[in-house]
């Protein structure tokens, strides 16, 4: 399905991963102690400035900041968009 959303300038459109249920040694996460995914995938990208020019592309998987971006839900799915400068790192 696609999404009738482009971002404008620097901005970039992230599903955000699950979060984690489950730790590497097996302990189940209560949905209350869950910690805020810094981890997502991009669903859609702006077209850049004249002075920046986008380095990511639709699926990357990427890391961002744990308060960087603005939450939004179309659809029933989350998303986050945010500048292009708030994600750290491609994974």
């Amino acid at each position: 399905m696609a999404l009738n959303i482009k971002p404008l300038s620097d901005r970039v459109l992230i599903e955000p991963a699950a979060a984690e249920t489950k730790t590497a040694s097996g302990i189940y996460i209560p949905e209350t102690a869950k910690e805020k995914p810094q981890r997502g995938k991009v669903v859609a990208v702006g077209k850049g400035t004249k002075d920046h020019e986008m380095t990511v592309n639709v699926g990357d998987m990427v890391l961002y900041g744990k308060y960087a971006g603005t939450e939004l839900k179309l659809e029933g799915t989350d998303y986050l968009i945010m500048r292009e400068d708030d994600i750290l790192a491609i994974v």
